[in-house]
């Protein structure tokens, strides 16, 4: 379960930024992940709840928002939401298509105390 290794970073990383503002607690950790990462939420949910206990962190919410794939035409430049297999320009028609959303994976905020 790669979720594990993830969380595991997404927690080091929460951990040692509430750390350096003093904070003894952390509240929640808020996260976006791209849809075509293919990282599932109860596998994310999972490892938090399994890796927090005994941090700084235990307790707290981890929130996921989810971002659609967004691709951007070559030809004509439109940007278009799509799923994972249907990546045709709605304008031309064009497949030629530059992924500009869909693969991140960030930190967005953490709710310290």
């Amino acid at each position: 379960m790669h979720e594990m290794g993830i969380v595991s970073g997404i927690l080091s990383s929460a951990v040692d930024a509430a750390e350096k503002e003093g904070a003894s607690k952390i509240n929640d950790v808020r996260i976006s992940v791209g849809v075509l990462t293919e990282i599932q939420d109860f596998a994310l949910q999972f490892a938090w709840e399994s890796l927090s206990p005994g941090t700084i962190a235990e307790g707290a919410e981890l929130v996921v928002t989810y971002i659609s794939p967004v691709s951007k035409c070559s030809q004509c430049g439109t940007e278009f939401e799509h799923d994972r297999f249907e990546i045709v320009c709605p304008e031309c028609g064009n497949f030629v298509c530059e992924q500009i959303k869909g693969r991140e994976l960030t930190i967005d905020s953490i709710d310290i105390d």
